[in-house]
């Protein structure tokens, strides 16, 4: 039962994804509020197929950023992805460079103005920050994910210092985010899991760290509050 409710999921998520990405695509060329309104909808239309084929709920916790600023989050899943983008009112990503060619992902992902970073790339630090620099005409929540790729549940990688410059660079408040969502929609796993997904924004970091106590702040604050959810995932079934 569990293959076949993440087999009709995932058939239905893309196929949403390909209808909308080809309706909203003019639309969203004319007009950024075009291209997040495509997809806000669409990850709603996703919340919904979670709830009613594959019983996953999501459970945000926390303020929800409302202004501009840093949200520095643990990455476990695409779906997280998908919850920031539905969740936070006016999403950009620093994401990997090779995104932007994905089919309608990147394509959307440009139009709302995400920064591309070929993270092996020498000067790919200044190349980002002259991205996110190039949008703050038009201001919204910077998401960075700070070990710079997705972690699988209950395992570990450093924090990188991007974060922590767009911070510092652009003196923005941080907010660190918390989450779960590995358990339910892990890597390269075609199988979705039943149970609550939750997403928490922790308290600001404000103004006025160094990188270095910035980044120990960061992963105090993300990585103890990450575990205590995988402690009690509520999974189902």
């Amino acid at each position: 039962m569990l293959f076949v409710r993440s087999l009709i999921f995932n058939v239905a998520m893309y196929l949403v994804l390909a209808v909308m990405g080809v309706i909203g695509a003019i639309p969203a060329m004319l007009s950024r509020d075009w291209a997040y309104w495509f997809m806000s909808r669409f990850c709603h239309v996703v919340f919904w197929l979670m709830r009613n084929v594959i019983d996953l709920k999501l459970e945000i916790r926390g303020p929800v950023p409302q202004g501009e600023c840093v949200v520095a989050a643990k990455h476990q899943s695409f779906l997280d992805i998908i919850i920031l983008m539905g969740t936070l009112p006016r999403p950009k990503f620093v994401m990997k460079d090779s995104v932007k060619w994905t089919p309608i992902v990147g394509f959307y992902a440009m139009q709302i103005g995400c920064a591309p970073v070929k993270r092996e790339q020498k000067g790919a630090m200044g190349k980002m920050m002259d991205e996110v620099a190039q949008e703050r005409s038009d201001p919204g929540q910077i998401v960075i994910y700070p070990q710079g790729t997705r972690v699988a549940p209950g395992k570990t990688a450093r924090y990188k210092r991007g974060a922590a410059a767009l911070y510092e660079t652009f003196a923005l408040p941080c907010v660190p985010a918390a989450t779960n969502a590995g358990v339910f929609w892990g890597r390269n796993d075609f199988l979705r899991r039943p149970g609550t997904v939750v997403m928490e924004f922790l308290p600001v970091i404000p103004l006025g760290l160094d990188q270095k106590a910035f980044l120990e702040r960061l992963e105090s604050e993300i990585e103890p509050a990450s575990a205590a959810l995988l402690e009690a995932p509520k999974l189902d079934g």
